[in-house]
Formats: C-alpha cells, structure tokens, sequence
C-alpha cells in the first residue's frame, strides 16, 4: 500500500483518511497569532488584493492562500483581440503565481463555503479530491458566468466570451467557416456560414463584433479570394432600442453609425429566443440563418454565491456594507461580479467592471490591515468612475473621460495607453505592443489550430475515501 508523507513533518501515514485526520488536527492551528487570509477568485479583484497585502503584510505573521480554477489572471478587456488574432493569448494572461511573493496557490475548482464553520470545500481538477479550507479572514472574488437566462438551446448552440479558452474557440470556428466557404459555390450555404451574430449591445458584444468584422473581411481580402464578399453578413443584436447603454446617447450614436458603416448590421429592440445549429430564432419570429452564434448577454452568480446563507441582490449578488463586508459576517469581504455594492450618493449599484473590482480590492486591502491593526479605522468604499472606454474598429474608439467625450482615433490611443499600462508584468507589455506594432506591417494569421487532446489524471490518485469536514474536525487519535 502507498504510504503518504506529511509536507508539515516527518510522519507517514498507510491512508489518506488518516493523513487528512492528522493535518487538520496538528496543522489546523499551528498557533492562534497566525491568523489565516483566504482569496477566493483570481480576477481582477483578487490579485489586487493579493499583490496588496503581501506588500501590506510582508512582515507579518499572517498565512495567505489564493484559490483560483485557472492558474492565471486574464486580461478580460483584451479577450475581442485574441478572437481577431491581433493579440497571442498568452500575452494577456499571467500565471496567478508570479504574484505569489508570501502567498499559496491552489489551482481548484470552489465547492462549498460554510460561513458558520469558517471552512471552504474546493475540488482540485486533476483527480477530483475534495479537502477543506480553514479561514479568519476570506475575501470572495469569485466571478461570474453567462447567463442565458435558463435558455439551454442558446446555451448550446453559442459562444461565450468569459475565458482564454473561449476567445481561442471562436478563433478557430470563424477560421473553419472561412476555409468552408471558400470551398463552396453555394450561394445559401457560403452566406450561412460566413453570418456571424453577436448577442449582446453592450461593451462585450459591441468589442467583440467590431474584431470579428474587421478580422473576417481582412482575411477574406488577403487569402479566401473565392469568397465572394458580398455574402458576409456580420450581425449584432441588442434587446435595446440602441447599442452601449453604459455611455451617453450621442457617443452611442457616433459608434452605431461607425460600425454600420464598415459592414455591421445591428438588429435593435431584437432578442434571441431560440438557437440550433444554423439558425438563431429572435423574438419578432425571424429566423436568422447562421453557423456562428456568440453569447455577451450578461452575466449571473455560480450556484457557490448564489446559495450562500446571506442576504443577496440582484442576479445573486452578496450584499455587503459600506466597507465591503459581507452583513452578519464581519470577517468575510466581498467585491467584483459577486458584490452587491449600493452608491449612496447616487442610490444606484455599482457597475461590476474592471477599474471597479480594482479600487475595491484596494479598499478591502487596507480595512484588511485596519482590522489587524485593530486601531485603524475601516475605510468606506466611495468611487467615481475615472471614465468608460471601447475599441469599435481598426483605429477607431470611443471614450468618455471625466465628463469628456471622445471619439475615433485619439480614443483608440487611449485605450490602448490605458490598458497597456494595466498589464501586470513588463515582459506583457512589451509582447502586446509587439502584437500591435506588427499588425500595422502584416494581415492577422489565419492558421487553423485542430483539436487539442486531453489527458485524463483523474485515476492517479490512491483509492482510499478522503473524510468528510465533520470527520476531519472530530478525528482523534
């Protein structure tokens, strides 16, 4: 039988049953001043609050721990440009351990979360093994996921754009359709394939189908030349009776007329109510003939937030107090996707963006040292949006900053300062502004990467049952 070492000391166990008991009962409070901080999600939001207070609690004795399904921070504003081939996708992405100077990693997927108890269950990926997480303090950052509002057909048969994996699987299917349509002298069927529909009239869909416009008609110009390309047919639908709602009617006015002029037909007061795998079916009964169908319309909460024993907001959202702290939970900080967060100035929630999650791990950081502090005062979180930007075509943006409108290519120069500036490491920053320097000499790469084979690890484990928290919190030995 396979014996199990102990990481904290030098004993062996014969099962894992009795390795689990051992460590929640040695190493489960190896002393009471090292108080354990325990960050759920590795967004933006999370890793801010992390580089935060490792530099906040570099000398202190204080145990941190990250969870994170991915082992790296994505980039999201960035997510439309590795769709487009403009970017590789590893450049807007950065392994969670590269920030870890005092922290611990652990790459799983987030079961369960006792509030009572203080535990948190996670699943890691490569042989399902559940073990339990203590915790004094814990931040959940935790992000969303689409929501299609329990439409399994859409869900089905669309696109998401949530992942890394997500931007390199529309890629890869807009190359395929490419290459089969310049394989067909079918009218019906050439223009079937080469509709791409986006769903969704806010920033996502807006960036979205503004790079999948420019990248298509690009390539289909340099390399499909038996594409005829009057049968392109690009199409975004918005539920609104206009596109980015997030800005004011006349910036949204100069992006509409733009992205309409360069081929984009936009379908407004329009809903996608059914989907298969060549049609999209919208409200009015029109059924859209498309083999591309790409979901942006909203997000809702893991059922791990939304199940939570507190009080929620909209789409499940955790409520918390003006200082970011879960109600009834003072030691439990919530911010990003997961976070019902109230403006009292304007009576409104706070929109769940980047620079958003950004300044409220920034405040959850310092109440983080306020707390252990235990002298300092907590800081309420306050925050006026520095301004809202987009990318709506080749050198074409629009930005509102500080009350300022902007809009075509010195909004797309600020865009692009301001977000390269937010990468975290230089040696992105420089791969990114080689990606961009080279698009103005060379057509986007079309190569078609084939399926990626997966191993299965999940038999590499030993066979002995892990127990469960209760047994693990009451094994004696």
């Amino acid at each position: 039988m396979s014996k199990i070492n102990c990481n904290n000391c030098n004993l062996v166990f014969s099962s894992e049953f009795e390795y689990y008991a051992h460590h929640i009962t040695a190493h489960k409070s190896q002393s009471t001043s090292i108080k354990k901080i325990l960050i759920l999600g590795g967004g933006f939001g999370g890793i801010t609050i992390l580089r935060d207070i490792e530099k906040r609690f570099e000398n202190e004795k204080v145990e941190i721990t990250i969870v994170s399904n991915d082992n790296y921070f994505l980039f999201t504003p960035m997510l439309p440009q590795v769709v487009s081939g403009l970017i590789h996708p590893s450049n807007i992405s950065t392994p969670i351990r590269y920030f870890c100077k005092k922290a611990k990693f652990l790459q799983a997927t987030v079961e369960s979360i006792d509030l009572d108890q203080q535990l948190v269950t996670i699943q890691r990926s490569f042989d399902n093994k559940v073990r339990t997480l203590e915790y004094d303090y814990m931040v959940l950052a935790l992000g969303g996921k689409s929501n299609y509002f329990k439409n399994t057909n859409l869900e089905k048969h669309s696109f998401s754009m949530k992942t890394i994996e997500d931007a390199i699987a529309v890629k890869n299917h807009i190359i395929l359709m490419l290459e089969h349509a310049a394989q067909t002298g079918n009218y019906k069927l050439q223009k079937t394939l080469l509709t791409f529909v986006v769903i969704g009239g806010g920033f996502a869909g807006v960036e979205t189908i503004s790079e999948i416009n420019h990248f298509v008609r690009q390539s289909i110009s340099n390399f499909y030349k038996s594409i005829n390309p009057k049968n392109i047919n690009v199409v975004l639908i918005s539920s609104k009776d206009r596109i980015l709602p997030e800005i004011n009617e006349k910036l949204a006015k100069t992006a509409l007329d733009f992205i309409e002029k360069e081929g984009v037909t936009v379908l407004k007061n329009a809903r996608a109510v059914d989907a298969g795998e060549e049609f999209v079916m919208l409200n009015n009964n029109e059924k859209l003939p498309c083999a591309t169908l790409i979901w942006t319309g909203g997000i809702t909460m893991n059922q791990v937030i939304s199940e939570l024993k507190c009080e929620h907001g909209d789409n499940g959202r955790v409520q918390v107090d003006e200082m970011l702290r879960m109600k009834n939970h003072d030691n439990v900080f919530v911010l990003g996707d997961c976070a019902w967060i109230k403006d009292a100035a304007s009576n409104s929630i706070y929109p769940s963006t980047a620079q958003h999650a950004i300044r409220e791990g920034k405040v959850i950081a310092e109440n983080l040292e306020a707390v252990f502090d235990g002298k300092k005062k907590l800081k309420r979180f306050s925050f006026n949006s520095m301004g809202i930007m987009a990318i709506i075509g080749n050198r074409m943006g629009i930005a509102t900053i500080a009350d300022h409108d902007l809009s075509g290519i010195p909004a797309w120069l600020v865009w692009r300062s301001y977000y390269l500036s937010k990468i975290p490491t230089f040696g992105k920053k420089i791969k990114i502004f080689v990606d961009w320097s080279i698009d103005f000499l060379l057509p986007r790469d079309v190569t078609l990467i084939g399926s990626i084979k997966k191993k299965k690890t999940h038999g590499i484990h030993i066979t002995e049952n892990i127990p469960s928290i209760k047994e693990q919190l009451t094994f004696k030995f």
